[in-house]
């Protein structure tokens, strides 16, 4: 068992912890303003096929990445119109959004590329640069985490944005625009999950494969619940998240008394057992924003 524990496991969870650091600090601030953000998942594959048909095209990963950020905005301000200017259940459009992107990638890549199923290979020369062996997005993501709370906890925005997610009406009464904020915060919902889903496209992996985000965007909402909406909290639980998909690669070497390997299957299964299981658990100790997924209409 000691070979399963090593310095290499802890790289490995910092680079599966990465994009979920992203999707979950982009969801803490749309959920913070009162905007239910299911469509994570969604956002997130925005962000990996364009930041890889970007780069592929470009030569140039940062490229693809600013592309894949714009992306991730323009996404989420279809979902924003959707759930704040014509009141659509948030639950129902998040689940929208996610299956708009499991489809919509494979078709513009069957039109350009003739395959729907993946994009072309990036050449290695073009992935995100990586520091020793932690990629340069693992190490903005970190950093991430406390600019966000200083944003949160130490200025007016922050200050607005969590009122908003309380007591809509009463932030009103005090001058502050609360659907231009919930705007605000879930097109910075995007613009982060796509920055995770463009770190898995070509920092983690070199092209981008239908449905690549395998249920990241719900690991990092569980992450988010299991955090109680606090910027630190998530940090850590997405590392938690990032360990238990880790440790998968030392297990599928293991060997049972048996001599047999563990199967395969149930190696995979192992983080998504975790997050119903946190989801089960903890979403009733975790106290949402009072005003989570209701939409606010001035003077009600």
């Amino acid at each position: 068992m000691g070979e399963i524990i090593s310095f290499a496991l802890l790289f490995s969870t910092i680079r599966f912890a990465t994009p979920l650091i992203f999707a979950a600090l982009g969801g803490m601030f749309s959920e913070r303003s009162g905007v239910i953000n299911i469509a994570l998942e969604g956002l997130m594959l925005a962000g990996a096929f364009t930041a890889a048909v970007v780069t592929y095209q470009t030569s140039n990963p940062f490229i693809g990445l600013a592309a894949a950020v714009l992306a991730g905005a323009a996404t989420a301000l279809v979902y924003a119109v959707a759930v704040i200017k014509f009141e659509a259940d948030q639950v129902v459009a998040g689940f929208g959004i996610n299956i708009l992107m499991l489809g919509l990638p494979a078709l513009i890549s069957s039109a350009i590329y003739d395959s729907a199923g993946s994009t072309p290979q990036i050449a290695k020369e073009f992935y995100l640069p990586s520091l020793a062996d932690i990629n340069i997005a693992s190490l903005i993501a970190f950093i991430l985490v406390p600019v966000c709370w200083y944003l949160l906890y130490k200025t007016p925005f922050g200050l607005r944005l969590r009122a908003v997610g309380e007591n809509p009406a009463a932030a009103d009464s005090a001058g502050v625009n609360v659907n231009k904020l919930r705007y605000t915060a879930v097109i910075l919902s995007g613009v982060l999950a796509a920055a995770g889903g463009a770190y898995l496209s070509t920092g983690q992996s070199s092209l981008f494969t239908r449905g690549m985000t395998a249920g990241r965007g719900f690991i990092a909402l569980a992450a988010l619940i299991l955090a109680k909406w606090k910027p630190v909290p998530v940090l850590l639980a997405c590392l938690f998240f990032g360990f238990t998909e880790a440790l998968t690669i030392p297990l599928a070497n293991y060997k049972l008394a048996s001599g047999e390997n563990i199967p395969v299957q149930f190696i995979q299964m192992i983080p998504y057992v975790l997050t119903i299981i946190v989801l089960a658990g903890f979403i009733g100790l975790s106290r949402a924003p009072k005003a989570l997924g209701i939409p606010y209409r001035k003077g009600t």
